[in-house]
């Protein structure tokens, strides 16, 4: 492998932590091996490992960006991430507030319901 998805492995790991990764990494197959090459590399090696912008930064604009595109499959992950980014609570209703004014308040709000029950899972996993 190349040192971008060697990089891009170990920020994977610091944002999404060993638990998420080693499930993505077991359920990967030769059908998509290519695709998840290019997310690790791309995203995570080059993305989220540059130090344009601090991680909590970063999971502010990605938690945006996926709420205003529709794309809330992946919003759970991402507030979970948080944990590790250091985006806050405050900081996550700040970006889908910005989502509701600049892509609809649907989106936003549909985001903010799936946020507020990721919070609510953390939350009771903490208290175990």
């Amino acid at each position: 492998m190349s040192d971008r998805f060697d990089t891009g492995m170990k920020t994977r790991r610091e944002v999404l932590g060993d638990a998420h990764v080693d499930r993505a990494e077991a359920n990967k197959t030769d059908f998509d091996l290519a695709f998840q090459t290019l997310i690790t590399e791309g995203a995570w090696g080059t993305v989220w490992s540059s130090d344009g912008i601090s991680r909590r930064e970063r999971s502010m604009i990605t938690l945006a960006l996926l709420a205003a595109t529709g794309n809330f499959e992946e919003i759970p992950m991402h507030i979970r991430a948080t944990a590790r980014t250091g985006a806050s609570t405050r900081d996550v209703l700040e970006a889908f507030q910005h989502v509701a004014i600049y892509a609809g308040v649907p989106r936003a709000n549909h985001a903010l319901k799936l946020a507020k029950a990721t919070y609510a899972e953390m939350e009771a996993a903490s208290d175990d």
